[in-house]
């Protein structure tokens, strides 16, 4: 999901929040031009079409509105008015909801790693953990991108959905530890990519009220926008005859009743159709329309529109790991707040939860309650991952799990995850049912480069655990090697463990890979699209959002891809 854009092992935290009562309700805004797709006619006409109301395609569609008429389709449901996505407290709720209309899709990738991509109205922003950061200057002119304007952009986004987040015991020692052992300088809260080590924004505001993509919509004309939910697009619609390359003219999308309609873009040389569905969804949705490689377009019976091999290739995740730290002490709970930017690639963050152990409360499901106990299983057993899990990843969590004592479960996960990343992977057509997830492969630690940046990150995060600044949240007999062989033992993936996962940290790295949702690729610049995000040999189509990434900006990539909506949207209208 651009985006998702969360730890998955952060679901866990979620979990305690429940009993706490952190959040008020957040007021929901009266969108009249959001509507189900059942009340849509069956055909219509724009000047815009944006296919996926996700993290880019809301700044998009707002943008675009203001001066033209613009049809914004979203395949799942809205946010508003569901209090696990708007509040802070039902994080994992989101995460366990493994219903077909639920905000979260869940999947596997071919390495055997749980993943989720998103499916509501502001995309992966109303599922992560929340944390707001900006690409380096390196990145932005690396995507020759205009930086006034990016900036611009950036400070449009962060009006409406950035704030700066409480810091408290367990984040500040994080940070402290950091700093002791050599992540500097120190950035105090910045919202830019520099190295060193920061408190970076956050969407939840201090109710604990989270602010997504969607809210972004309240900047939009509503005059000149549609916004249909529940709209499942199945293909794209081109026109050939007569054409020395391909016109995209149109879309085909099914409401939640099963019915078909059809919408076009009006007549005009600057009216387009834009896919802003994701890593996942964009390249999904150009192969069912007939644009990707020939081959496997033809083994699924696909009739080719234009042989493009690129698309879906480059897909890339950057991967997570991480170790459990246990406390001594409460620890308060929080989700990513402090980062440590090094300058051999990796990025240090945290998560810290309060208490897991306690008694269940009155509000909460006694069951529910106790799998939160075991809080590192709790991603996997939430969101509905642990059928796909092998028996004996499960079984191994069951040990610790039944001979835990209440301060177990009281601490909380330092991870790191690498820049980039270099290693790359694919995606593929599994069958030509939009709904169903593609197969995916992401090829973690293929390249060399990532698996030393992965064992240099996890170095980093022991001499945190073992600095000063640390060390009340630390048992002083608990050894590095006792955190590696409990981590071990978390069910969080599908791969085979090693006798020597313990001892080497490049195979705990192999081991225990986990996804931070910060996939990317499948449409790339250079590849699939130009420099102003138009297919390559297709007239009328571009591609806006984070499948057009080669590599993940900055530490989160959810404030890019929403300024890059923000930015496209400006540029497209500065065309007309």
């Amino acid at each position: 999901m651009a985006h998702l854009l969360c730890t998955p092992i952060i679901a866990s935290f979620a979990m305690i929040l429940l009993s706490l009562g952190l959040a008020k309700s957040q007021k929901a805004p009266s969108y009249t031009f959001m509507k189900n797709a059942v009340e849509s006619p069956a055909v219509s006409f724009y000047d815009y079409i944006i296919v996926g109301g996700g993290t880019a395609g809301c700044p998009l569609a707002a943008t675009l509105s203001r001066n033209a008429r613009v049809l914004l389709l979203e395949r799942g449901g809205s946010p508003y008015g569901n209090q696990n996505i708007s509040n802070l407290v039902g994080f994992a709720h989101t995460l366990a909801d493994n219903s077909p209309n639920s905000a979260a899709q869940q999947f596997v990738s071919e390495d055997g790693v749980p993943n989720a991509r998103a499916r509501v109205l502001g995309g992966g922003s109303c599922l992560n953990a929340g944390f707001y950061t900006r690409a380096s200057m390196k990145y932005v002119q690396n995507a020759g991108w205009n930086q006034a304007l990016v900036n611009e952009s950036y400070r449009w986004v962060e009006e409406t959905v950035a704030f700066e987040p409480l810091v408290q015991q367990w984040q500040s020692a994080l940070r402290d530890g950091l700093i002791e052992v050599g992540v500097g300088p120190y950035n105090g809260f910045n919202l830019d990519h520099i190295y060193g080590t920061k408190i970076g924004g956050s969407i939840f505001d201090k109710h604990g009220n989270r602010h997504t993509a969607a809210d972004l919509l309240r900047h939009a004309n509503p005059a000149h926008l549609t916004v249909l939910l529940h709209a499942r697009v199945t293909k794209l619609l081109f026109r050939l005859r007569g054409r020395p390359r391909p016109l995209a003219h149109g879309v085909l999308y099914r409401d939640s009743a099963g019915k078909l309609h059809k919408a076009y873009i009006n007549k005009g040389s600057k009216n387009e159709i834009m896919l802003s569905a994701g890593a996942i969804g964009s390249p999904q949705i150009l192969m069912l329309s007939g644009v990707g490689p020939r081959r496997h377009l033809k083994s699924m019976g696909i009739p080719v529109v234009l042989d493009q091999p690129m698309v879906g290739t480059g897909m890339s995740d950057n991967p997570m790991n991480a170790l459990y730290v246990p406390s001594p002490i409460p620890v308060e709970v929080s989700l990513i707040q402090v980062v440590g930017i090094t300058r051999f690639g990796t990025y240090i963050e945290g998560a810290s939860g309060s208490n897991f152990a306690g008694a269940p409360a009155s509000n909460v499901d006694d069951k529910l309650q106790r799998e939160s106990v075991f809080l590192p299983k709790i991603y996997q057993l939430s969101i509905g991952a642990s059928e796909r899990l092998t028996s004996e990843a499960v079984a191994s969590a069951e040990e610790p799990r039944n001979n835990s004592t209440e301060l177990a479960f009281r601490g909380g996960f330092i991870l790191e995850k690498i820049i980039g990343p270099l290693s790359k992977g694919d995606l593929k057509l599994k069958n030509t049912n939009p709904d169903d997830n593609p197969s995916i492969r992401f090829n973690y630690f293929k390249e060399p480069k990532d698996l030393r940046r992965c064992v240099a990150g996890l170095k980093t995060i022991e001499k945190v655990i073992q600095s000063k600044a640390f060390s009340k949240f630390t048992y002083p007999f608990l050894s590095i090697e006792s955190l590696l062989n409990m981590t071990i033992s978390f069910p969080v993936n599908n791969i085979p463990r090693h006798d020597n996962d313990s001892k080497s940290l490049e195979q705990y790295c192999r081991d225990t890979v986990m996804t931070i949702w910060h996939y990317h690729g499948g449409c790339q610049v250079g590849r699939v699209v130009d420099l102003d995000y138009r297919v390559m040999g297709v007239d009328a189509l571009r591609v806006v959002d984070g499948s057009t990434f080669i590599n993940s900006p900055g530490t989160n990539p959810q404030a890019t891809v929403m300024m890059l909506g923000r930015y496209m949207g400006i540029k497209i209208l500065n065309e007309r």
